[in-house]
């Protein structure tokens, strides 16, 4: 089952899927630039959903502002499946004093943010830093690991820039005995290493390509050459999309693409050059299998 925010579904309910947003994110990282407006966020919603979006999967973690209390409301209202995160970004995100408050007893707050919370989680997510992997990174990752055990829980990861895939890896399944394809990697478009990419698709996890942004413009027009290779290579399957909207500016309502986008703008293009198949794929099927789960209590 699939655990959104109003309920555990059935992974083929949830329709065309979103598979790496935000509606909702605060960080002192980015001062002046949080996504705090809940009808701005239902807004966009609403456009995704008549595109025929189903679902959205929200990879804001504990401590970031991810209003988990607001969500079931703006699911509701649009009929869009929204999936959150527990979890915990990089340090830089956080207050000093808060990370000490948490820092022996990640995995008891992540373990009950998926299982026992008013709303509950249907991921963990993580980050790495800049072409590697720095101790805030391990601690989390291996409390992360500990909840996935526990819960069953898939694990998705901020690649900083798209680096440190491969360690990152290394780290969860090898280490901490993650199974690969309940890692879900993120933010690849930055950092086109189609070498790489193969690598850690031929290991089993699930690559997530982010859709169009201003801060990213330098790589995104190797997308689809991206998504082409891996699928050449037999790694169709394991392939998602997601706009990841991080500031106010970046929605459709604003100056950006937006959630919309991925299905006015790219869907079409991904069917006409790389095939309807594919992008079924895509949008459908590979973030049914990669969200769902054969969920535990611990």
């Amino acid at each position: 089952m699939v655990r959104t925010v109003l309920g555990d579904v059935p992974p083929e309910k949830l329709g065309v899927c979103d598979a790496h947003d935000h509606l909702f994110i605060s960080t002192p990282a980015l001062p002046g630039q949080a996504l705090d407006d809940a009808e701005a966020a239902l807004a966009e919603l609403t456009a995704f959903a008549a595109l025929g979006g189903g679902a959205v999967v929200q990879w804001t973690p504990w401590g970031m502002g991810p209003r988990a209390d607001e969500l079931p409301r703006l699911s509701r209202r649009s009929g869009v499946h929204v999936i959150s995160a527990t979890g915990m970004h990089q340090a830089r995100h956080y207050d000093r004093g808060e990370l000490e408050r948490v820092r022996g007893r990640l995995a008891e707050l992540f373990i009950r943010e998926l299982t026992s919370a008013p709303v509950q989680a249907g991921m963990i997510k993580v980050a790495g830093a800049y072409h590697r992997l720095d101790d805030h990174a391990r601690n989390v990752m291996a409390a992360a690991a500990e909840a996935h055990h526990a819960t069953g829980a898939p694990i998705g990861v901020h690649l900083e820039a798209g680096t440190a895939a491969l360690d990152t890896l290394d780290l969860l399944c090898r280490t901490h005995g993650v199974a690969p394809d309940r890692v879900i990697l993120g933010h690849l478009t930055r950092f086109p290493d189609t070498r790489i990419h193969r690598q850690v698709a031929e290991a089993g996890a699930f690559l997530v390509f982010d859709g169009p942004s201003r801060a990213h413009q330098a790589t995104d027009w190797r997308l689809l050459d991206s998504l082409a290779a891996l699928a050449d290579a037999g790694h169709a399957h394991q392939l998602l999309l997601g706009a990841d909207t991080v500031t106010a500016t970046a929605r459709s309502g604003a100056d950006g693409p937006g959630m919309p986008f991925l299905l006015a703008g790219l869907r079409p293009r991904i069917e006409r050059e790389l095939g309807t198949d594919l992008a079924c794929a895509i949008f459908t099927g590979n973030p049914a299998r990669a969200f769902a789960v054969r969920w535990r209590r611990p």
